[in-house]
């Protein structure tokens, strides 16, 4: 197979007392092998519903009316719970934003460590404490053959932000989600945990990456290819270089240049994308961007755009690229 995960007209809708949700429609996009995939969108575009449907971790009121979750070659969505629970942590890992809410505190890291490596069953308690070591001393964390025994509260938040990526590659997953895992960390941190994943990633471990961030600048640095979503719709994906140096559709246009690295004249106001993203319970008939794009015209309120080609692997959902 050339892709870990798959996904493919994924329709999702929630509902709530205030009416249903569609959080996701007809989302399709792929993850291959050994390479890092950028998704990336503004709050509420349905980032974190797309990873909890690729974990099988959808909330009780969501509803999949369509599509598909492949991993691996078998469709997650119609997998059993017991199945499900085979391949979390194990083929499929993941790192959070804030590594307190995913450690803890309780439990020291040797404990944590340990814990992961339940199914390897051939495993001996001092194996598994030493494949544990060799984890934090490949993250970073000096001195671990002392430190493996502290707790989570311990450690600095970058410190615990390698120990949560110690935990998620433990395993040598074939899929690793990091869902803003440096949000919550200082700019210097943050340069040195992107450095961390990029590393481990070309050098020790084959697992692909799917990477969610709001930080434009390091999806360019971090990233192969691109997904750029809006409203639960997938609008734009390509490679980074395309995406970055051609970028074809309008919201992915006005996403770059709110970027503050690509701002060249001293200014006091950042550029921003006038309006917000529409209410997912009543959508905007046509294109979903139209309320808020500079260059809509007659079609883009009459019916949703297809996606249309801009180069090999470079597509966009904008009637400016029909034929």
């Amino acid at each position: 197979m050339d892709h870990v995960l798959s996904i493919r007209n994924l329709t999702i809708d929630f509902d709530t007392p205030r009416g249903r949700v569609h959080a996701l429609r007809d989302v399709s996009l792929e993850v291959p092998h050994r390479k890092i995939v950028g998704i990336v969108g503004e709050s509420g575009c349905g980032k974190s519903t797309l990873i909890s449907a690729a974990l099988g971790l959808l909330a009780s009121n969501g509803t999949v009316r369509g599509g598909e979750v492949l991993f691996e070659g078998k469709d997650i969505l119609k997998m059993s719970q017991t199945d499900l629970r085979s391949i979390r942590g194990e083929r499929i890992s993941m790192v959070f934003q804030d590594p307190m809410t995913s450690l803890n505190p309780v439990l020291s890291v040797a404990q944590l460590m340990t814990d992961i490596q339940y199914r390897h069953l051939k495993r001996k308690p001092d194996e598994k404490r030493a494949r544990a070591i060799e984890m934090l001393r490949q993250v970073g964390i000096p001195d671990p053959e002392q430190r493996i025994d502290h707790y989570p509260f311990q450690f600095s938040g970058g410190m615990r932000q390698r120990i949560a990526i110690a935990m998620a590659l433990i395993t040598n997953p074939s899929l690793l989600i990091a869902d803003e895992p440096t949000t919550a960390l200082d700019v210097t941190l943050e340069a040195q945990i992107i450095h961390l994943l990029r590393e481990l990633h070309g050098s020790k471990f084959q697992s692909s990456i799917a990477f969610v961030s709001h930080n434009l600048g390091l999806i360019a640095e971090m990233c192969d290819e691109v997904v750029v979503m809006y409203a639960g719709e997938v609008i734009e994906q390509g490679s980074v270089r395309d995406l970055f140096h051609r970028p074809s559709h309008p919201y992915t246009q006005a996403l770059l240049t709110c970027d503050p690295a690509r701002i060249k004249k001293a200014t006091r106001e950042l550029p921003t994308i006038p309006g917000d993203v529409p209410n997912l319970i009543d959508l905007p008939q046509g294109c979903v961007f139209r309320p808020r794009c500079p260059k809509a015209f007659e079609p883009c309120g009459k019916t949703p755009p297809r996606p249309a080609a801009v180069a090999a692997g470079h597509e966009a959902r904008c009637f400016l690229l029909a034929p």
